[in-house]
């Protein structure tokens, strides 16, 4: 799946609001009437109008378990990882995945972190429903 992350995060994260470590980041999931803009969109209120509902599928998406972040000097890459997510006995509908850090008070200071484009709608019918994280892990960036 393809991944992109959001302009705003990197500089999210230099102020603070966001920490990969110990925040609830959570990954939610979007239907095809989204429209990514990695330059415009920096917090969930510009998302959540578009977010799935269905069996099994709670509101604003499932937190990631186990984070970790790891430097490769080799290849000056940071790898954001997490535990797979799966949602059992569910009957979703979705095109994209939208990973954010849902620490802020409210959904204007819930910053966005990163996007995955499924290419195309991806659906469970009463049954599982899972993102598996590549070997690139959740998202990784490169020092250059």
């Amino acid at each position: 799946m393809a991944s992109k992350v959001y302009g705003n995060a990197i500089k999210a994260a230099f102020n603070k609001e966001i920490d990969w470590d110990t925040d609830s980041i959570k990954v939610a999931l979007l239907g095809s009437g989204y429209t990514p803009n990695q330059d415009s969109h920096d917090y969930w209120d510009d998302v959540l109008a578009n977010e799935v509902t269905g069996t099994g599928y709670t509101s604003g998406g499932a937190a990631l378990g186990g984070k970790t972040a790891t430097y490769d000097a080799g290849t000056n890459t940071v790898k954001f990882d997490a535990n797979d997510v799966t949602w059992t006995g569910s009957t979703i509908t979705a095109r994209y995945a939208v990973v954010y850090d849902d620490s802020g008070a409210t959904a204007g200071a819930k910053a966005l972190i990163a996007y995955f484009d499924f290419t195309t709608d991806r659906a469970s019918s009463n049954g599982e429903f899972v993102i598996r994280w590549g070997a690139d892990g959740v998202f990784s960036a490169t020092a250059a």
